[in-house]
């Protein structure tokens, strides 16, 4: 089970400031689309050349153009990039095919889909990873529904959690056995993000060892 870090709605200072508090405790650092969009793909090249032992996600969520932005993002130096579930199935196999050359990894981010014969399809297009994930904006519902994992239940997949993760609502999250724990404004937010991405993994770590 890894933990991601997720960047938005930061600067360039403050996104490096952060990771190089919590680099000991989170295995994947997702440059996010707000962060991409200011940034460009120069951010994702410094997080590269820093933290070289890193995952690094490029949160793209293309929904066209899929084999210009996955070269775009690939050779920037990422390892993932996300690619927008309600997509062409073109778009996505473009996706995949470049990263299966490149050897890195296409999430797809589920972000309001809700059919299982959708995601069916997915599975079928040859996708691996996904991501479950509550937008920001419908975040001031509540908290995350674990509820969402019954869609892909059924489904032989890689799965990552997003969406207003916070150490409360882990304890329930951990309990459906993702592999990527999504974490942003909790660790970002925080008065002490070295201090609660410490605590997020022990976290996952004590559950995996029960």
């Amino acid at each position: 089970m890894k933990l991601q870090l997720a960047l938005d709605r930061l600067t360039r200072d403050e996104c490096f400031r952060i990771v190089e508090e919590t680099k000991e405790s989170i295995d994947i650092i997702e440059v996010g689309t707000g962060v991409i969009k200011e940034y460009g793909m120069s951010i994702v090249r410094e997080m590269r050349n820093r933290y070289p032992d890193h995952v690094i996600l490029a949160d793209m969520k293309t929904c066209d153009a899929g084999r210009h932005e996955a070269h775009q993002v690939f050779e920037a130096g990422a390892d993932i990039a996300t690619v927008m579930a309600f997509s062409a199935g073109q778009t996505i196999t473009d996706t995949l095919r470049v990263a299966n050359e490149a050897g890195k990894q296409i999430m797809i981010d589920l972000l309001e889909v809700h059919s299982k014969e959708r995601i069916a399809e997915i599975e079928q297009l040859g996708v691996h990873l996904v991501s479950l994930h509550i937008g920001k904006d419908k975040q001031t519902e509540g908290d995350f529904d674990t509820e969402l994992f019954s869609l892909i239940k059924e489904f032989d997949f890689e799965v990552a959690v997003a969406g207003g993760v916070n150490l409360d609502s882990l304890p329930l999250i951990l309990q459906e056995k993702p592999d990527i724990i999504i974490v942003g404004s909790a660790i970002t937010g925080s008065d002490q993000p070295k201090e609660t991405a410490a605590n997020m993994k022990k976290m996952m770590s004590d559950y995996r060892e029960r």
